[in-house]
C-alpha cells in the first residue's frame, strides 16, 4: 500500500491512524501523543518474543482480538522464529501484516543492560523539540485596548516545547510546555512563562513486583472506558475492529492536551495472575467557582478548552481543585481477563447543574464514586468484551460486544450499549454518538470483507436512541448512522477508495404560530472518492472529491463539495515537501466538510471546509544534520464571498487567513 512505503516517520502514520481509524475525531483534539508513540516504535520496534498486550495496544490499528491471537500463538507455539509466522495467525489481514512489520521484529535473546551510570551515559536518548506558530493577519482580540472590554492579554504567537529522555525504555522523562495564541507570556498573570507545564518520570521493571511507576502526569485506560479513559479515544470509523477498546492501563501522559489526565502518583504491581494499579492525583481545573465564607463553594463552570487568553479565561485558570484516587485490579487466566475499577473524585466545592430542563439529570455535588467491572475473553474465533459501571447516585452504564473472524476473509462485530440518563462520569470515553457517556442506548454492528490483498470492503450501521432531552432536542429522540467504504489497493503503489455515509438524527423545529418546538428529521449524506498513487521513489500524488448533502425536513437544505490535490516529494536524504490545493463550495455550515491535513511532525489538522473559496498549504522538512531536523508549514485560505473571517475576538477583516509554523528537533 502507498502509505506503508517507507520505514520512518512519515505521512502514512498520520494518514492511516488519524483519518481512517475514526470519523468522530474532535477537530481540536491533540493527537501528538499517539503520533509520538508510533514514531518511537518505528525507530525501536517491539520484540515479538517479549511484547505484552499493553505494548501491542499502543498500535491502535490492532483490535483486541488480533492482539490476543498474537500472544496466544506465542503461548502455544513457543517463541517466534520469524515475523513471517504472523501470516498464520487468524484475523491478521494482508493489509495489517504489511503495516505491522514496521513496528515489530524477532530478536535474539540477550542479557539486559545493567542500570549503571556508565550505561546510562552511553545508551540514553534525548530529544528536544521547539515549535513556533501564528496567524499572520491581525485578529480583533489584539486590537482592543479598553481594559473594560474582553480582549486578548497576550500576543498572537504560539510556542510549544517538548523534551524527552529515555534509557533503554527502563527510565523515561517527558516534559511539555505550551503557550497558546493570545495568552500572556512571562508577564501579567503568566509571569512564569508558559501557560501549560506538564511532565512525568516513568520507571519500568522496577523489581519483581513493581512493573511500572509513574510520578507526575499519567493516563489511566481501563476496560471499555466507562469509568476512566484518559487520552485520545477513537470512535466509529473505517476500521470497524476499533469497536472494542484495548487499554494500556497505566502510562505516562505526554500530550499537549491540557485536560483529561491525572497528576500524581500511580504504579503497576504484578502479583502472579493479578495486576493492581493504585492511583492518587491532585488536579487543578479551569472553571468558575463562587467561593463562600461558609466553605459552601459553588462550581458553575468547568472549562475544557485549555485557553487562558482573556481576563475571564485567566480568572478561570486553575481555580478548581480536584482530588482523584482509586485502584484497578486485573485478573488473567489463559485468554480470559477480568477487571475491577474503583474511582473516587472530590471537588473543593459543589458542582451546580444548569437550569435548563435538559440538565435535570446532570451531576450535582462535590463527590462522585464509580465502580466498573470489565471482561475480555476469546473462544475459538469469537472475542467477547464488555464493561458495566455504576455511579453511586444509583445509575448504571454498560457496553458489551463480540468480534468474530468468520473466515480469514470476513470479520464481523456487534455491540450493545446503554448509558442511563443519570449516569455520571468525568473521565469516561467510550463508543457512542454523543461526547458524554450518558443518556444513550444503541446497537452498533459491522462487517469487514478482505477477499484478497487488493480489495477491502468495510461496513457498519449504528442505531441509537436518547431517552432524555439534549441540546436543541426537547424530546426523547433517535437516529441512525450507516457507513460503507470500498478500497482497491495496488501493493506498495496506490489505493482507490469510495465511501458513502448516511446519518439521520432528530432536532427541534420551531412552529411559528404556536411558538413551540417539535422534532423533525435531519439527514446528512456524504460521498467521497479518494485516489492516491506512488509515481516513483520520489513523487506521490493524492486526489479527493467529496460531496455533502444536508436536509432538515420542513426547514432547509444545503449542499457542499470539496476537491483537493496533494503532491508529495521525497528527497534522497535532506529535503521533503508536500503541497495541497483545495477548492470548496458549501451553502452553509450545515453542509461543511472536514478533511485531514498533513502538518509538521507530531502535529495534525482536521480543519473544516465551508463557505466558498480556495485553500492551500506547503509543508517542508529539512534534515540539517544527522541530529537536527527542521519543519515549516505555510497555510492560506481565501474566501471569495466574505468580507470578514471568523467571529468574536478571532475575527479578521478581509478574505484571506494565513498561518505559519516552524519546528526544530534535536536528537542526541
Amino acid at each position: 500500500m502507498l502509505v506503508f512505503a517507507q520505514k520512518e516517520e512519515g505521512v502514512f502514520v498520520e494518514e492511516l491512524l488519524l483519518e481512517q481509524l475514526s470519523e468522530e475525531i474532535d477537530a481540536e483534539s491533540d493527537h501528538s501523543e499517539l503520533l509520538e508513540k508510533l514514531n518511537y516504535y518505528i525507530k525501536h520496534p517491539m520484540d515479538l518474543n517479549k511484547v505484552t498486550a499493553s505494548d501491542l495496544s499502543n498500535l491502535v490499528f490492532l483490535n483486541p482480538q488480533q492482539i490476543d491471537n498474537i500472544l496466544y500463538h506465542r503461548a502455544i507455539s513457543g517463541d517466534f522464529v520469524s515475523t513471517l509466522e504472523l501470516q498464520g495467525i487468524k484475523g491478521l489481514t494482508p493489509q495489517l501484516l504489511n503495516l505491522l512489520r514496521y513496528f515489530v521484529f524477532v530478536g535474539e535473546q540477550s542479557s539486559l543492560r545493567k542500570l549503571t551510570v556508565a550505561n546510562i551515559l552511553k545508551y540514553d536518548e534525548n530529544m528536544l523539540m521547539i515549535r513556533y506558530g501564528r496567524t499572520l493577519e491581525q485578529q480583533k482580540g489584539y486590537t482592543i485596548q479598553d481594559e473594560n472590554r474582553s480582549r486578548y492579554l497576550g500576543d498572537p504567537n504560539k510556542y510549544a516545547v517538548r523534551y524527552r529522555w529515555n534509557y533503554d525504555n527502563k527510565i523515561r522523562i517527558a516534559l511539555n510546555m505550551e503557550k497558546d495564541a493570545g495568552e500572556p507570556f512571562f508577564r501579567e498573570k503568566q509571569r512564569y512563562g508558559f501557560d501549560y507545564y506538564a511532565g512525568h518520570l516513568e520507571l519500568n521493571s522496577v523489581n519483581k513486583y513493581v512493573k511500572k511507576l509513574v510520578i507526575g502526569d499519567y493516563a489511566l485506560q481501563f476496560g471499555q472506558g466507562l469509568v476512566s479513559w484518559n487520552g485520545l479515544s477513537f470512535g466509529k470509523g473505517a476500521w470497524v475492529g476499533s469497536a472494542a477498546k484495548q487499554g494500556t492501563g497505566l502510562r505516562g501522559y505526554s500530550s499537549m492536551n491540557e485536560n483529561n489526565f491525572q497528576r500524581g502518583v500511580s504504579s503497576l504491581i504484578q502479583l502472579g495472575s493479578i495486576e493492581w494499579i493504585p492511583f492518587i492525583a491532585f488536579n487543578n481545573l479551569s472553571g468558575k467557582i463562587i467561593r463562600s465564607d461558609s466553605l459552601d463553594n459553588q462550581i458553575t463552570t468547568i472549562s475544557q478548552t485549555g485557553l487562558h487568553r482573556t481576563p475571564t479565561e485567566q480568572s478561570y485558570r486553575n481555580a478548581i481543585k480536584q482530588w482523584v484516587y482509586g485502584s484497578h485490579l486485573n485478573y488473567r487466566h489463559k485468554r480470559l481477563r477480568l477487571g475491577l475499577t474503583y474511582m473516587h473524585i472530590q471537588f473543593d466545592g459543589n458542582v451546580v447543574k444548569g437550569q435548563a430542563k435538559r440538565n435535570a439529570y446532570d451531576f450535582e455535588g462535590s463527590n462522585l464514586e464509580q465502580l466498573g467491572i470489565s471482561y475480555q475473553n476469546t473462544y475459538r474465533n469469537l472475542y467477547f468484551f464488555g464493561e458495566s459501571a455504576y455511579s453511586f447516585n444509583g445509575a448504571f452504564a454498560t457496553i458489551n460486544g463480540v468480534i468474530a473472524s468468520v473466515t480469514p476473509k470476513v470479520s464481523m462485530f456487534a455491540t450493545y450499549r446503554n448509558y442511563a440518563k443519570s449516569y455520571h462520569s468525568f473521565y469516561a470515553q467510550t463508543l457512542g454518538e454523543s461526547s458524554s457517556v450518558s443518556n444513550e442506548s444503541g446497537v452498533y454492528g459491522g462487517i469487514s470483507f478482505h477477499p484478497n490483498r487488493k480489495i477491502e470492503w468495510n461496513n457498519y450501521i449504528d442505531i441509537f436512541q436518547y431517552p432524555w432531552l439534549k441540546y436543541r432536542v426537547d424530546e426523547a429522540s433517535s437516529g441512525a448512522d450507516y457507513f460503507s467504504q470500498f478500497a482497491y489497493i495496488w501493493y506498495k503503489k496506490g489505493k482507490l477508495t469510495g465511501r458513502y455515509r448516511y446519518r439521520w438524527k432528530q432536532e427541534n423545529l420551531l412552529l411559528p404560530k404556536s411558538k413551540r418546538n417539535i422534532l423533525t428529521n435531519v439527514v446528512k449524506q456524504q460521498f467521497r472518492l479518494d485516489f492516491q498513487y506512488k509515481l516513483d521513489e520520489r513523487w506521490t500524488i493524492r486526489s479527493r472529491a467529496e460531496v455533502s448533502l444536508f436536509v432538515k425536513e420542513h426547514a432547509n437544505q444545503s449542499n457542499g463539495m470539496l476537491y483537493y490535490q496533494d503532491v508529495f516529494w521525497k528527497g534522497l536524504r535532506k529535503f521533503d515537501f508536500n503541497i495541497r490545493l483545495a477548492y470548496f463550495d458549501t451553502d452553509d455550515y450545515d453542509s461543511r466538510i472536514y478533511a485531514y491535513e498533513n502538518d509538521v511532525l507530531y502535529a495534525s489538522s482536521f480543519p473544516v471546509y465551508y463557505d466558498k473559496g480556495f485553500r492551500t498549504y506547503l509543508n517542508i522538512r529539512w534534515r540539517l544534520t544527522r541530529k537536527l531536523d527542521m519543519w515549516s508549514r505555510y497555510a492560506l485560505s481565501y474566501f471569495s464571498e466574505r468580507e470578514t473571517i471568523g467571529s468574536g475576538l478571532d475575527e479578521i477583516k478581509g478574505k484571506i487567513r494565513s498561518d505559519l509554523k516552524v519546528q526544530l528537533r534535536w536528537e542526541w
